[in-house]
């Protein structure tokens, strides 16, 4: 017999009982349609990180009070090892690769424990306040939409202005314009705080999240300010605290230099022989994010292997219930000269198609359901990215797996006595 022959004849007795066949098929539908639909998701969300990282600036690194065996922030006035003066200290050593410098101090943030508003006409709307400097925009690479940013005269006078982050100022504002206009902006804790009226001067641009911040969602101001009405962003000592410090590297080639540099640097301002700060860049916290992605994508692909392995485990036993009922088919296929091999290869093709088309329907399926999430924002706001790397191995997996499945129920089949097998009733 021919391959095409093979094929046609397998495509035929698949056909004959359509409804165990599509059943037969669906542990394998599923388990591809699984692959295809949570890669798709941990790609989504890896690129989404890589955008978000990127959208912090181009070669910047960060300083971050706290060793990196504690992680995270310190809160201000509880430990905090970073200061205002260490910014200075960084800008004066002149170190030839470092491009800019610019310290901020936030509060309203992911966990902190002081929340920050800012009211208009009555409305109220919690946000992140950010005390900064005016480098912070060329730092950043984040510049304003309207208005202007804040200028050294502002740093200087400690004024009392105000750049909104965009969905702030569409929030309070909608289509009426911001500049000019007086907010309220309140900070503190279990009900005691500060709250000053700010003039608004500039709308940044919408940038979206990156990192753990969204951009979009803060209020800027000068940093003295913020510091003059925040009585703990000093310390017994005079120094100011502050939870960051961006650092804009001339030279991207540099960031292991600098790293040992202004480490070395902060040691000799600490006085310890440990750092008591961290100091990351973006292709550290992009390497630890896709670190983070990649165990996820390999957790979630063994989930979905699963059910292909359930799938396989079904056509098989599935053919093997074929060969049973077809003896006598084969017995007369046999009688008439059809050789062991023929019948090998007409059960091991019959397994072979069943999970090919259950792949092709898995891929079409996770593809769809993949489409349907992303389009109906299911997940919130997760992106999904289908690659022709997965489509393809969902392909492939579906093959093995038939093949796998089929070649016992085919060996079987191909060693049944003609005689014995035209006896079965």
């Amino acid at each position: 017999m021919t391959l095409a022959d093979v094929l046609g004849t397998a495509i035929s007795s698949l056909g004959s009982n359509l409804l165990r066949t599509l059943l037969t098929m669906l542990g394998i539908i599923i388990g591809i349609a699984a692959v295809i639909t949570l890669t798709a998701a941990s790609e989504g969300a890896q690129q989404g990180v890589g955008e978000q990282i990127s959208g912090l600036g181009s070669n910047l690194m960060f300083v971050r009070p706290g060793t990196q065996e504690e992680g995270g922030i310190q809160i201000p006035g509880q430990g905090v090892s970073l200061y205002l003066e260490d910014s200075r200290a960084i800008e004066e050593a002149g170190f030839e690769y470092v491009d800019s410098i610019a310290a901020q101090s936030t509060v309203g943030g992911p966990g902190d424990f002081i929340s920050a508003s800012v009211i208009y006409l009555g409305q109220n709307k919690s946000t992140v306040l950010l005390g900064t400097e005016s480098s912070y925009q060329y730092v950043r690479d984040f510049y304003v939409a309207r208005g202007r940013f804040l200028t050294e005269e502002d740093i200087t006078k400690k004024a009392l202005v105000t750049v909104l982050g965009a969905q702030v100022a569409d929030e309070l504002f909608g289509t009426e314009d911001p500049i000019g206009k007086s907010v309220r902006i309140f900070a503190g804790a279990g009900g005691f705080g500060f709250g000053f009226n700010f003039t608004v001067v500039g709308v940044m641009e919408r940038r979206g999240a990156s990192a753990n911040t969204d951009q979009d969602d803060v209020v800027i101001v000068p940093l003295p300010s913020f510091q003059a009405r925040i009585a703990f962003i000093r310390d017994p000592q005079g120094r100011t605290n502050i939870n960051q410090i961006n650092i804009k590297l001339a030279d991207g080639d540099k960031v292991e230099q600098a790293k040992e540099d202004i480490g070395q640097l902060l040691m000799g301002l600490h006085a310890v022989e440990e750092p008591d700060f961290r100091i990351e860049s973006q292709s550290d916290i992009f390497a630890t994010a896709t670190e983070v992605e990649r165990s996820l994508q390999v957790l979630v692909v063994s989930i979905a292997l699963i059910s292909l392995v359930v799938g396989g485990i079904g056509i098989m036993n599935i053919m093997l219930v074929s060969v049973t009922e077809r003896t006598r088919e084969i017995g007369i296929r046999k009688a008439i000269g059809a050789k062991r091999m023929d019948i090998l290869w007409q059960f091991l093709v019959e397994a072979v198609v069943v999970t090919t088309l259950g792949g092709a329907l898995g891929v079409l399926a996770g593809v769809g359901a993949t489409e349907i999430a992303e389009r109906f924002e299911i997940g919130g706001e997760t992106q999904y990215a289908i690659t022709p790397l997965w489509i393809l191995v969902g392909f492939i997996v579906a093959g093995v797996t038939g093949l796998i499945a089929g070649v016992y129920p085919a060996w079987r089949a191909s060693r049944l006595d003609p005689i014995e097998a035209l006896r079965h009733e």
